[in-house]
């Protein structure tokens, strides 16, 4: 079957019950008694009926559970089969019907919901019987999801304008608020199960008129699309419309939920990324018919066609590609979605990245190309780009054969699924049911169907600077060789190794892989990577020693077949390999660990790139977007995935000398900062869903809470492996309650309620999961310390600051900064902290309070012995340096309130030199010395080692600052 083209009209091999198998039988027999237990009157229909209903229970639950809750539409599925082709017309009309005597929000959502279930019980049953072919299918399945979605937003825009007010422009212009349906949806070729991504935005800013009071344009359709989500996805007794996800608008959950056009328009022309073109690609509008008449209809498509569609020809799109691909390929492995027909190689995404590919490179110039439906777009890229119209049959035909699999997988039980099926029951199903006599059969076609896919897409996306691996010199790892025969090569090739030890580690190693549970296929790549490896590790400066590492971390990964091809097949990675492992045992033992990191090797121009924040920010987002956002395990095993590829290519580039100590704890200190963002969102939402959020933020995107960042994190001084001391703060009324649930239930205080937020961010960073933690959690610097409250107003910590403080708390603060949170409680927090620190103090009890603190230090924390020197803790090391940065900024702060900007030691040193505080020298001293013991730290960090260290080394440093501390100190010592 295989050899024909696959038409859009795949029917089953049979639809007759008695060849089903019996555990088939027996479920469709099972489902059949208990319709007619609810509903008997089925028991009078002709036998060939009946037949029929079993045989569409025996192959999907969705349907059988459908029809006893529909049986209406059963009776119409039966009686009327020719006429329900095209229902949309007839649904929208009965469905405006409806609607227009609905005059409460939860009958709202049951009427949607009960159309929902029986137009997808009528596609589902048309479907899989073969009634309907895949066009019909696409058509009624998006159909349904855009009418149910302008219909819904239309419902609520005229409801609750009569309570707020309707939204005008400046003219007194009514605004409209449009739906960007993305993906799959935009395309129109929406897959049975699938959810929905959506952008909300609308024309210009303005206010309400008309409603009790006035809001602004923003607050009134950021509600309106918190009650278009709540009345499409939440879960109701009669279920839910759609999975709904807001993650493709701009900043993600970061960024506000609706826009003005003003706002889309300012950040995709500044900000936009490459992946968000392949997202707007598919964009098309949903909203009540009325508003398709405003000139602001088109304005929206006008608005983000030149992001989209460039003027010249893009080749730069089809990098974009390979980018977006590869990390699809990192997801499909780690996933192990090797049975996945979207994502998998030569699945649905593969075919969509073809199209999509030359619609971004022709589209700027060829408007034909310039289509949301996949199909479509394919149908025209042989008229205008170079890609042969039989390939393109070929694509078409596998598209319908991979998205009929995909419908048949999601109608067994309405799941939202690509991967098929392990139990032997439901391979027979899916086999069945898109047209063959066995799931061998099925294997066989879908197998040469996703080659043909990814040869094409292979011949689209090559990367043209590919090498082939080249043979080794000399092969040590050959079975059977013995040590006068390897000494005699070596003695030749590499004189300077003892050719002894290398024969003994190269057969510990082997006598340890023997160990290991490899099977044939990994010993066969074993025995073709080993000898690239070892002959490049010999042209290393210390071979033993790296062959060691290398040689334990083959071990540690041996039996896992993908890593090891990975090696065998980039030999850029393998380089990056042992130029890493030779560096720093720390990335070592996080490869070891973490062997999915391997995939960072691949590509040195990204394993050495250095990010900003904002690129690290939009990498993570792209990441988590790939995760279903109600799946918080994932999501928090993708954050710690991300983090950890990202300290890698940091430790990279730090151990290459790329970057110096200060830029790596910036780029640390920016990571953390991102991923408590990234935090903060993921243990938002689960909360508000559950209890509501604080009454006073109801119609905004605050959440009233900040997290401030002390100690390495608050001054810039973030190392590999940093706690993350921290104190969160609020700014609400905490006796005050929250909104409570969708139905008004399940209210709490809000100091109830941002306790366990925190509660919630403080697990995310710190259960230890597959990947580790994220980060070990200090809160001991709050108010109180561990007997304080968990999360404090901004008010208590103020009033707790200026009255219970104690001295060393003060110098805490200085070495604090706001981190992340909402913008104008940081402003706020930063104020308290300027406030704080500028208040005046009794020069001598500061001073006394000082000096008793780091003695009392220098007693419990300096564990260097005779002759070593404590980096940290002994007298002229790091922590004396700070305690003087922190006295001259507490004592001097009142008379000098520029001292309080900074939170890092460096850039206060230089303030204090600005302002005269300390002479040159005496800052020059304490700023070198300060660089280099963070330095020497930061070093014998990545080797593993204490920061001690040989006192002579730094003897006359620590002279130096000592020399200082007594001259700042001279007064009270």
């Amino acid at each position: 079957m295989m050899s024909q083209p696959y038409s859009a009209h795949i029917k089953p091999k049979t639809t007759d019950w008695c060849k089903l198998s019996t555990q088939a039988q027996q479920q469709g027999e099972l489902h059949w008694q208990n319709l007619i237990k609810h509903h008997p009157s089925f028991e009078q229909l002709p036998t060939a009926q009946q037949t029929m209903i079993k045989w569409q229970f025996a192959n999907s639950r969705f349907i059988a559970e459908s029809c006893q809750k529909e049986p209406d539409t059963l009776k119409q599925l039966l009686d009327q089969p020719a006429n329900i082709d095209d229902r949309i017309p007839s649904v929208t009309q009965e469905l405006t019907d409806k609607l227009s005597k609905i005059t409460s929000e939860d009958g709202l959502k049951q009427l949607i919901r009960q159309v929902r279930r029986q137009q997808m019980l009528m596609i589902a049953w048309r479907d899989l019987c073969g009634a309907a072919d895949l066009n019909e299918s696409f058509q009624q399945i998006s159909g349904l999801a855009e009418l149910l979605i302008s219909q819904a937003l239309g419902w609520l825009y005229q409801f609750y304008s009569q309570q707020w007010g309707t939204p005008t422009d400046k003219h007194g212009k009514t605004q409209p608020m449009y739906v960007l349906g993305m993906g799959k949806l935009g395309g129109q070729e929406l897959n049975f199960s699938s959810d929905i991504d959506l952008i909300f935005c609308y024309p210009e800013d303005g206010e309400t008129e008309g409603g009790r009071k006035v809001l602004d344009n923003h607050t009134f359709f950021t509600r309106l699309g918190q009650k278009l989500i709540s009345a499409l996805s939440q879960s109701t007794m009669d279920g839910f419309v759609y999975r709904v996800d807001m993650r493709l608008r701009p900043n993600g959950e970061s960024g506000p939920l609706v826009m003005s056009y003003a706002m889309l328009e300012d950040y995709y022309q500044s900000q936009g990324r490459d992946w968000e073109r392949y997202a707007m690609l598919k964009a098309r509008i949903i909203a009540p018919k009325q508003w398709h008449a405003f000139p602001e209809y088109q304005a929206l498509y006008d608005l983000f066609r030149p992001f989209v569609y460039r003027k010249y020809i893009d080749f730069s799109a089809i990098e974009s590609l390979r980018k977006m691909k590869a990390l699809i390929n990192q997801e499909v492995k780690r996933k192990g979605l090797k049975d996945n027909i979207k994502l998998g190689a030569g699945g649905i995404r593969e075919v969509e990245f073809i199209a999509q590919t030359f619609q971004l490179i022709r589209g700027g110039q060829i408007p034909e190309l310039r289509l949301q439906s996949t199909r479509s777009a394919l149908l025209e890229i042989p008229k205008h780009c170079d890609l042969p119209q039989e390939q393109v049959d070929n694509l078409l035909s596998c598209y319908h054969f991979l998205r009929k699999t995909e419908h048949v997988l999601q109608e067994l039980s309405d799941a939202q699924t690509q991967t098929l099926p392990h139990d032997i029951e439901n391979q027979n199903r899916v086999a069945n049911l898109v047209g063959f006599a066995s799931y061998s059969e099925f294997l066989t076609a879908l197998e040469r169907c996703q080659q043909q896919v990814n040869h094409v897409f292979q011949s689209v996306i090559a990367d043209p600077h590919d090498e082939q691996q080249q043979a080794v010199k000399f092969d040590y790892w050959l079975d059977g060789l013995d040590e006068e025969t390897l000494t005699a090569h070596l003695s030749s090739d590499h004189p300077y190794i003892d050719p002894e030890l290398l024969y003994k580690q190269i057969n510990q190693t082997k006598q340890e892989l023997i160990k290991r549970r490899v099977g044939p296929r990994g010993r066969e790549v074993l025995d073709k990577l080993m000898p690239h490896l070892i002959e490049t590790i010999l042209n290393s400066p210390k071979p033993l020693m790296v062959l060691q590492r290398v040689s334990d971390f083959i071990a540690a990964i041996a039996t896992r077949t993908a890593y090891l091809e990975l090696l065998l097949e980039n030999t850029c990675a393998t380089d990056q390999l042992i130029k890493l492992l030779s560096a720093s045992p720390w990335i070592f033992e996080q490869l070891c660990k973490h062997p999915i990191l391997l995939d960072e090797l691949i590509d040195p121009t990204q394993l050495y790139h250095i990010c900003n924040k904002q690129e690290y920010a939009d990498e993570l987002r792209q990441k988590l977007l790939r995760v279903d956002e109600d799946d918080l395990e994932q999501q928090m095993e993708t954050l710690r995935q991300f983090k950890n590829i990202q300290q890698l290519r940091v430790a990279a580039a730090d151990v290459t000398g790329i970057l110096p100590v200060m830029k790596v704890s910036d780029q640390l200190t920016w990571l953390a900062e991102v991923i408590l963002e990234q935090v903060m969102n993921l243990a938002w939402q689960p909360l508000v869903n559950k209890h509501g959020c604080p009454s006073a933020l109801e119609g905004t995107d605050n959440k009233g809470f900040a997290i401030l960042g002390y100690g390495k994190l608050g001054g810039w001084e973030f190392g590999y492996g940093s706690d993350l001391d921290m104190v969160f703060v609020h700014n609400q009324d905490g006796y005050q309650e929250t909104t409570g649930d969708s139905n008004g239930k399940r209210v709490v205080t809000n100091i109830q309620f941002y306790t366990r937020y925190a509660q919630k961010i403080i697990h995310i960073l710190s259960a230890r999961m597959h990947s580790g933690i994220l980060y070990e959690v200090d809160m001991r610097l709050r108010p109180s310390g561990d007997s304080g409250l968990l999360v404090t107003s901004l008010q208590g910590f103020a009033e707790y600051q200026e009255k219970d403080a104690w001295t060393w708390e003060h110098q805490a603060l200085v070495r604090c900064r706001p981190i992340a949170g909402d913008p104008e409680l940081m402003q706020q927090a930063k104020q308290v902290r300027h406030t704080i620190l500028a208040t005046q103090r009794d020069s001598q009890k500061l001073a006394q309070d000082v000096i008793a603190m780091r003695q009392k230090m220098r007693d419990h924390l300096v564990k260097a012995k005779e002759g070593e020197f404590d980096l940290k803790q002994a007298q002229g090391g790091i922590a004396d340096i700070e305690f003087i940065t922190q006295f001259l900024v507490l004592n001097n702060s009142h008379q000098e309130p520029d001292l309080t900007e900074w939170s890092d030691n460096v850039r206060i040193l230089q303030t204090i030199l600005n302002k005269g505080i300390l002479i040159g020298e005496q800052v020059n001293t304490l700023t070198d010395s300060y660089l280099t013991l963070r330095n020497r730290g930061h070093k014998l960090a990545l080797a593993q080692q204490a920061v001690i260290t040989d006192a002579s080394e730094f003897r006359q440093l620590a002279a130096s600052v000592t020399e200082v501390w007594q001259s700042v100190f001279a007064e009270w010592l």
